[in-house]
């Protein structure tokens, strides 16, 4: 018989970077006692981002910093919308550009990922926030 759990986990950052959050999502799957089903990953805001990335070597994550703030300059006079200061606009690109959500298998009560694979909140704004994050597990 199909059953469905939800959560909404809040993810304190201190700045611009990749968090890693496999191990409080991996937990809440395990604590709803579901051992198969699909998980969605869904974080609440348009400055922020998620994504699965390596989770062994901590240049991968360097590397995919540096590569977004090149990619998306903090150049004021390229934008419009400038009034959230000027890291904002480059936030909400970096966002549309990675993902709002993630959809991840669970088998025996775990997420499902690679041996190296990491869930990751990709935080795009230099100060620090609270990022909510909603969990939704269907399954059995």
């Amino acid at each position: 018989m199909l059953s469905q759990d939800q959560i909404t986990l809040e993810i304190t950052t201190s700045g611009q970077g990749l968090y890693e959050v496999t191990e409080p999502i991996q937990s809440w799957v395990n604590q709803t006692g579901l051992e198969r089903g699909q998980l969605t990953i869904f974080v609440r805001h348009t400055s922020a981002s998620l994504t699965i990335q390596e989770n062994a070597d901590p240049d991968v994550r360097f590397d995919l910093e540096t590569f977004f703030g090149q990619l998306v300059q903090e150049n004021p006079s390229l934008y419009r919308h400038t009034c959230e200061g000027p890291d904002d606009m480059p936030a909400h690109i970096k966002s549309a550009l990675t993902d709002v959500s993630l959809t991840i298998p669970v088998s025996n009560g775990r997420a499902v990922l690679g041996t190296w694979q990491g869930i990751y909140l990709f935080e795009h704004r230099r100060a620090p926030h609270h990022r909510k994050v909603t969990l939704h597990l269907i399954g059995e």
